[in-house]
């Protein structure tokens, strides 16, 4: 049996910052290099599902999978004692390719345009900011936006 021993120590201190993003892998090192660099966040506990911040939001057809997501958030939020909550949506930015596009969304509405799957984010970000995640959680949401020519950026949503 192989084994394999990391160089880190085990910090247990629980972090105090939830990400609640989509697990699409081809976002990852972009997302890391978000939270690190620009927002300073090294230390936080994660919920990555299809669909993200979206999986969340009681929209469409699929309100037990939100429920059930719902309360694993909050569980999260309750039993870490997190004080903020960074919710991230992912597609293409308004010249950016089809295919970044987030698969859930395509899933749960294949027949919407790219900009109808835009208009329901901001709606699904709206649902989840204004039911909330627990008493005195701090809420932050951003569209990960890929570009034409292939990069990342990351706009703050105003709900």
């Amino acid at each position: 049996m192989e084994v394999f021993q990391t160089q880190r120590q085990w910090n247990a201190q629980r972090p105090t910052t939830l990400v609640v993003a989509c697990s699409d892998g081809r976002l990852q090192e972009e997302v890391d290099e978000f939270l690190e660099s620009h927002l300073d966040i090294h230390h936080f506990d994660r919920l990555y599902v299809p669909g993200g911040v979206g999986a969340l939001a009681k929209s469409g057809t699929e309100f037990v999978r939100a429920d059930r997501l719902r309360n694993e958030c909050r569980f999260l939020v309750t039993a870490h004692g997190v004080k903020r909550v960074i919710l991230m949506f992912h597609g293409p930015a308004e010249d950016g390719p089809d295919e970044a596009v987030c698969g859930d969304y395509m899933r749960r509405l294949p027949t919407s345009s790219l900009a109808d799957i835009r208009r329901q984010q901001e709606r699904d970000a709206a649902l989840v900011f204004n039911e909330g995640l627990g008493e005195g959680v701090g809420l932050e949401i951003y569209s990960c936006e890929v570009t034409r020519d292939g990069l990342v950026r990351f706009v703050q949503m105003h709900v």
